[in-house]
């Protein structure tokens, strides 16, 4: 038991270092002088098309700049919504070739259509503040590249307490600091609805053409960079961009089965992260109900940390106390995935991923 409270001390200790130390972006006005390409692939998203692209459109603080939305074989009527808006230029995007995940060829064609310094890799889902991009890359300083992870809306029972276990599980366990500054690409944390990379440090590290085969392309294409000596990490961004993920339970369930096989490297990583989230989620609820002491305490810890990263990321901090329904549902996403993995079933937007 001695071992569990220690485990929690820990990863309240990282929520609250990370919470202090991690690069923040405020909406705030700011002058970009260097050009600018926003770069956002479509599939089926005309739902989501005007809202994204009036996000866009009105940003502010960048002096040159071009918007590049590529229509991915979409059935419904997203080219419709996007030509509504005369600042964007529309591409009508091609069937990806073999090996290559979709939305990966669509970010490859859309980097080709491209001509600015920065790229902006944006999906969809994701809402902007009018001072969103400017802030991300006057943030980005010395850095190469910069993930401004959006705050993450929720609806229903089941994201809002699963949703906020995406920030918690790298503020609890990603020294950022360290990893940042030392560019450990093992420690790599990114987030692929909202991306921004210098267009000679995405050319030199091989640009989704590296990452074509990877269901966790953000994560990838961040240690690619890493790894080809360039600079960057994760921001947080709550203050200037917002993204709905999944419209409901199914499609929740859906998305993270096509991923989290990959999550913790193998097979063998998935069965130690299971292990661990027993033992640190689960476990001291079972002893505090069985009346430890120590197992309340490990809990409580638990739940502080998860309050902490929760309110650093914008997310409702009253579901840290579901803590452990959360983990369960982890945990049985984990097992969702591997069974799609080794029945070959996974799919995504009606495209196999295998």
């Amino acid at each position: 038991m001695e071992i569990i409270l220690l485990l929690a001390s820990l990863a309240l200790l990282m929520v609250v270092i990370n919470s202090l130390t991690i690069r923040v972006i405020k909406d705030v006005p700011v002058q970009i002088p260097h050009g600018v390409s926003v770069l956002i692939p479509m599939r089926n998203e005309e739902e989501n098309a005007r809202n994204c692209l009036t996000g866009v459109v009105n940003q502010q603080g960048l002096t040159n700049y071009e918007i590049l939305v590529l229509d991915d074989n979409s059935i419904d009527k997203t080219s419709e919504e996007v030509r509504g808006f005369s600042q964007v230029r529309l591409i009508a995007g091609s069937n990806p070739p073999e090996k290559w995940l979709g939305k990966l060829w669509a970010c490859q064609q859309l980097f080709e259509a491209s001509q600015n310094e920065y790229l902006v890799f944006l999906d969809a889902d994701v809402r902007l503040s009018k001072n969103a991009i400017a802030s991300s890359i006057a943030k980005m300083q010395d850095w190469d590249f910069i993930s401004p992870y959006p705050r993450q809306l929720t609806v229903g029972f089941v994201q809002k307490i699963f949703q906020p276990l995406l920030q918690w599980s790298w503020l609890a366990s990603v020294p950022l600091f360290i990893a940042q500054r030392f560019s450990i690409k093992s420690m790599a944390v990114a987030n692929g609805q909202f991306l921004i990379v210098k267009r000679d440090a995405y050319l030199n590290a091989g640009g989704h053409a590296s990452v074509k085969t990877e269901v966790l392309d953000d994560l990838m294409l961040a240690r690619q960079l890493l790894d080809k000596g360039f600079k960057g990490g994760v921001a947080e961004a709550s203050k200037v961009a917002s993204c709905h993920m999944y419209k409901g339970s199914q499609d929740l369930f859906k998305g993270y089965q096509k991923s989290l096989w990959k999550a913790f490297g193998s097979a063998f990583g998935s069965i130690i992260a299971i292990f661990l989230l027993v033992v640190t989620g689960l476990i001291p609820l079972a002893l505090t109900v069985a009346g430890s002491n120590l197992g309340l305490i490990t809990f409580l810890l638990v739940f502080l940390s998860r309050v902490i990263s929760s309110l650093r990321t914008g997310a409702l901090p009253n579901t840290a106390i579901l803590h452990p329904f959360s983990i369960i549902l982890l945990i049985g996403l984990i097992v969702y995935s591997w069974f799609g993995r080794l029945t070959q079933t996974l799919t995504w937007r009606d495209r196999s991923l295998i």
